[in-house]
């Protein structure tokens, strides 16, 4: 009797001490990889960096076009996914009737969150490069990574919305609103802080793709900008940039680590640090604004 406590009392602790083992070894991998890249790309961090274009001496080469083109991405496919997912994501799980087609949706909704992102760039290769004739362009480039992250945004609405209270519906309900109100001014607002996460999360994978981006066209080296949004003339906006050319941090240090140069190895160092400190910041802004909107959705 005492040996069979001895064996469940060791089987309970093997797997909380496995998954902290493998939490801790994970970790140090991590701190490894991150001090050498450190190591490798801290010197070459200083203005000229971020504000030079690409150069075949890797002492002039900079990022400007990479993270200016970085930027124009992550915004347009934001103003992508943020209506069409939470749209989605609201009707499967407040408007949807349960039966076949919504259990056929639900199926390829989890089944596309874990596609290979290539073949989301084939997809828009031929959707949007060659049937739209768009191109190699910004906005092919943004439409594509929306189909990647769209089906995690989708996702996290619906877990965002499950997790709000029934009762709150019920209240709504019996002070004599409709469903579309009760949704648009009671569940929404209470989910808002998930949806945003999920959000803001699907756009930091979204910033570390490469693979569609390289399927659709996207340049390695490019040395200019794309046409800013705004203008001296009338109507002051311009669409211009939405068809220029644009390459990405993640290509361009793909492009830097195939050289054979020690100095663009460095390059390409500097410019994953980057990357991190952009993936770290909008991670953080995840969190802080997760926190926010609680605390407000409580104080109201």
């Amino acid at each position: 009797m005492k040996e069979k406590k001895l064996i469940n009392k060791i089987r309970d602790n093997f797997f909380p001490v496995a998954g902290l083992l493998a939490t801790i070894i994970s970790l140090g991998i991590l701190f490894v990889l991150i001090i050498d890249v450190l190591k490798d790309g801290y010197m070459r961090l200083n203005l000229q960096f971020l504000t030079n274009y690409p150069s075949r001496i890797p002492e002039k080469a900079g990022i400007l076009s990479a993270w200016v083109g970085t930027l124009w991405i992550m915004v347009l496919t934001a103003l992508f996914i943020f209506p069409v997912g939470v749209a989605s994501g609201i009707y499967l799980e407040e408007y949807a009737k349960p039966g076949k087609m919504k259990d056929f949706l639900e199926i390829n909704i989890s089944n596309l969150a874990g596609v290979p992102s290539i073949i989301y760039g084939l997809l828009g290769l031929q959707i949007f490069v060659y049937f739209f004739k768009l191109d190699r362009s910004v906005l092919a480039g943004a439409l594509t990574l929306s189909l990647v992250v769209l089906p995690i945004v989708i996702v996290a609405t619906r877990e965002s919305l499950k997790a709000v209270p029934l009762s709150l519906r019920e209240a709504s309900f019996a002070l004599g609103a409709n469903k579309l109100q009760t949704i648009l001014f009671q569940v929404l607002p209470s989910a808002f802080s998930g949806i945003l996460s999920g959000v803001i999360l699907s756009m930091s994978r979204a910033i570390g793709e490469t693979a569609p981006l390289i399927t659709i066209g996207a340049l390695t080296y490019i040395a200019f900008l794309p046409a800013g949004p705004f203008t001296t003339e009338f109507p002051f906006i311009t669409l211009q940039g939405l068809k220029d050319y644009f390459t990405v941090l993640p290509i361009q240090v793909f492009n830097w680590v195939s050289r054979p140069q020690k100095g663009f190895h460095s390059d390409a160092a500097a410019g994953i640090i980057i990357l991190l400190i952009i993936s770290l910041f909008i991670n953080f802004m995840a969190i802080y604004l997760r926190i926010k909107f609680e605390k407000y959705m409580r104080r109201k």
